[in-house]
């Protein structure tokens, strides 16, 4: 099932003071990016977080889910959605810890 717009807008909101944040379209579904670095995706208007040992440390107790079928375990973020200073904290720290995204080869 495909994402609602409603519920990205309001997730890119949450976090707007979190840094430069993206959110691009793929399939239906979305993936975020902070200062150029994906760090999570929304799916099923859902909320996943790549996990970072410092995301683990600020979360406490995570909710780990995959995004999509085969896809590796995310955090699930549920019940913080509406706490838009702890969400926005949670983006910076998540994207401090993860590497610079690749540049895409053209060709």
């Amino acid at each position: 099932m495909a994402s609602d717009q409603k519920f990205v807008d309001f997730v890119l909101d949450q976090i707007e003071k979190a840094g430069t944040i993206t959110a691009r379209n793929m399939f239906g579904e979305y993936v975020l990016y902070a200062d150029g670095k994906l760090f999570a995706l929304i799916g099923d208007n859902r909320l996943f977080i790549k996990p970072t040992a410092a995301g683990r440390a600020f979360i406490g107790k995570v909710t780990e889910a995959p995004p999509y079928p085969g896809a590796k375990n995310c955090f699930l973020i549920e019940d913080k959605l509406e706490d838009r200073k702890w969400l926005s904290e949670l983006v910076r720290i998540t994207a401090k810890e993860l590497p610079k995204a690749k540049k895409e080869k053209g060709g």
